[in-house]
């Protein structure tokens, strides 16, 4: 039997220091802390046949978890181009990817041939060589940068250290045969009757979160960016939910009162058949909990540790007792509670809460950790919150680690505050943001508030766009200019402009706006601009533009990988000019009457999408004042399965003789308008990273007479 030490736990590092080789020991050391205290914790296995159970059906055997932390240094080196040969390419295979299941029933009946303890452990020994041999030689500069080798030793650090108290959660459902009882892991030997619970209150502020690219922490992609949040007044309870407290839901027929559970939380009651928390048992009419290496009579002054489904359907039981707004907090909410709290790990010198294990190895009385009236603001147990997680304004993904977070901005994941117990390193530290599924367990309760509003003050998840008709208008509108040649939606903006003075008194309609470039950049000069497509899809990017000042979209590279990529008005220069669009679905061809009266009609790469583009020019006349201006920008790709050959104003033979797209514009348009102006403008479209189309469209100007 191998026996387990638990290790005292180093803070995170800071990137920032004036000594290149004490960063490099501070470095080698972490990473020696975060290898060790994951070892120790799978020293308490006992036997290995243990490893390759599943006592949670929904994630892989233990010996995943074993091999998966070594797996990632690997593989995130190799892709770096950090290391030149892979050291074992089997296992970097068989371990590399986990499991998110979307439900609580995606439970996966695939086989794998996983490797034995024995294998992993010798390859773990591998790979830890192979690591100290890589910070010892590595270059070093500081501040430590995120394109640094340094910071993927980090990474990898801190995520074995999350896999720390994930695989701690699945021992938890292993029977205890199979783990020692060692005393380098005991839990908290205090347990007694809880403190009743009151609501305190916080007063309103504005909470702003984020970290910046200066912050002297490592960070995941999530937690970068900024958000600003007016948090209105609340009260919050003075201690988090104990199993005394959530007993009461129970025995009030809370797991059988569907009233009390969204319509997640009834479709996980009918399946899992729940009748109490994930760690509680019932034994002759007596309640227990099991704790990481032990079954203890419930203690009821702990922290309850449940999902996010069952914390929620307590605040609405506890709502329909008492007739008052209760319900979990936002981030913004929890965050103005962690304000109170004055130090962070790193700088600490003694945790103010249950956490980074520098206690117990398990949770603790409630009435342990205060600040400030409150109870474990921080520690014992993540804490639930009503957000779903999102990144911040400005968000972008690490590029070595692209899944991360994006795979959870789909509103069905999230976040838990606080951290737990076991929580070391980077999820201990106040900006740190982690999400799981509602239906999910970890070392995971909740305090609940009573507020003002049943929902919180918080922005929708913007999710990534995946259409590919939709994302690749959004890569040619937004994306980066390609080969050298400048963005098409822009550059006709600037051609027009050096023909047309445009002031803040001009009316302009943008006519098959598609997702709007074009529409935020005329009303920059402009002091109204309609973005008119007949594309609701196309129309609903620009107006989530609008309004979240944010949108996020994939662009593919090649094969199935893609980019992930952000558009900010802000960024643009756009934000003062989006409260002068106006985004609206509409037919070119049978427009509503209310939009007429403009000084500039725009139509960008439309004429030759149209069925019926005569009619549009004849109508569009009408909306146009006496001295304003009409622009035509197009490839003339004239296609018969969009506008049948009869209806083409050029791109024909008339008489026998050549008849462009320009000449049936200028016959159409000449009894009213002038041509002013006939320019040529580059138009690339992209299809991928390495493949675009490019084309030339012709712009012509006329002015109305």
């Amino acid at each position: 039997m191998i026996q387990s030490t638990r290790i005292a736990q180093l803070k995170t590092p800071l990137l920032t220091g004036s000594d290149v080789e004490q960063k490099r020991a501070e470095l080698k050391a972490y990473f020696r802390n975060s290898w060790d205290t994951y070892e120790s914790l799978f020293a308490l296995i006992n036997n290995d046949d243990a490893f390759l159970l599943r006592p949670e059906p929904l994630r892989h055997p233990l010996i995943f978890y074993y091999g998966h932390t070594a797996v990632f240094y690997v593989n995130k080196l190799i892709l770096g181009k950090y290391l030149e040969q892979r050291i074992d390419p089997r296992l970097e295979s068989l371990c590399a990817i986990g499991v998110d299941e979307m439900s609580w029933d995606d439970l996966d009946s695939r086989h794998y041939d996983w490797p034995s303890a024995d294998e992993v452990r010798c390859y773990r020994q591998r790979v830890a060589a192979t690591i100290e041999k890589l910070i010892d030689e590595m270059p070093l500069s500081l501040p430590i940068t995120q394109d640094s080798l340094a910071w993927i030793i980090l990474m990898g650090s801190e995520h074995e250290r999350i896999h720390l108290e994930t695989s701690s959660v699945i021992m938890r459902m292993l029977p205890l045969e199979y783990l020692d009882n060692q005393a380098a892991w005991q839990a908290c030997p205090y347990a007694g009757d809880a403190p009743e619970n009151a609501l305190r209150p916080v007063a309103a502020q504005s909470v702003v979160q984020g970290k910046t690219e200066e912050d002297p922490t490592y960070g995941w992609d999530n937690e970068y960016g900024e958000q600003t949040t007016l948090v209105e007044q609340f009260d919050a309870s003075t201690y988090l939910v104990s199993n005394q407290e959530f007993m009461a839901f129970i025995e009030d027929g809370g797991y059988h009162s569907p009233e009390f559970w969204t319509e997640e939380g009834q479709g996980w009651l009918k399946f899992t058949k729940a009748e109490m928390p994930r760690f509680w048992l019932k034994r002759n009419g007596n309640y227990y909990q099991r704790n990481l290496l032990e079954e203890v009579p419930l203690p009821k002054n702990w922290p309850v540790e449940v999902n996010y489904l069952e914390a929620k359907a307590f605040c609405n039981w506890k709502a329909d007792k008492i007739g008052e707004i209760i319900r979990l907090p936002s981030e913004a909410e929890w965050y103005c509670l962690r304000e109170l709290i004055e130090t962070d790990q790193p700088y600490w010198q003694e945790a103010p809460g249950n956490v980074n294990l520098e206690y117990f190895a398990s949770s603790c009385p409630v009435d342990k950790f205060e600040t400030a009236g409150f109870y474990d603001i921080i520690g014992n147990v993540w804490q639930w919150t009503e957000s779903p997680i999102d990144g911040f304004a400005g968000f972008e993904v690490h590029p070595l680690y692209d899944d991360f977070s994006t795979p959870t901005f789909d509103g069905k994941h999230n976040l838990f505050k606080g951290g737990s117990w076991i929580s070391t390193g980077n999820e201990a530290i106040k900006s740190s943001r982690y999400a799981f599924r509602r239906h999910f367990f970890q070392h995971a309760g909740f305090r609940y508030i009573r507020a003002q509003h049943a929902e919180p003050n918080q922005s929708p998840v913007l999710n990534y766009e995946t259409d590919p008709e939709i994302t690749r208008q959004l890569e040619t509108h937004y994306g980066e200019s390609r080969l050298g040649l400048p963005n098409f939606q822009v550059n006709s903006v600037d051609k027009l402009r050096e023909e047309i003075e445009l002031g803040n008194q001009c009316r302009v309609l943008d006519i098959g706006c598609t997702v709007g470039r074009a529409s935020f950049e005329l009303a920059r000069y402009a002091g109204h601009v309609d973005a008119i497509d007949m594309t609701a899809r196309h129309i609903q990017q620009g107006y989530a533009l609008v309004e979240q000042g944010e949108h996020r979209y994939t662009s593919p590279t090649e094969g199935e990988l893609v980019n992930f990529n952000t558009i900010n008005l802000q960024e643009l220069g756009y934000q003062e000019a989006k409260q002068r669009v106006n985004f609206v679905q509409g037919d070119p061809c049978n427009l509503k009457s209310r939009f007429t009266g403009y000084d500039l009609v725009l139509a960008n790469d439309l004429i030759d999408k149209l069925n019926l583009p005569v009619r549009f020019l004849e109508q569009i006349r009408e909306r146009i004042n006496s001295k304003g201006y009409l622009v035509i920008t197009s490839t003339y790709n004239w296609d018969s399965e969009v506008t049948k050959p009869e209806n083409w104003i050029g791109g024909i033979k008339v008489n026998g003789e050549n008849f462009t797209t320009l000449d049936g514009l200028t016959e159409l348009l000449i009894p009213h308008f002038t041509l002013v102006s006939v320019k040529n403008l580059p138009l690339v479209v992209p299809h991928s990273k390495r493949r675009a189309l490019v084309a030339e469209a012709e712009m012509t100007i006329w002015r109305k007479r």
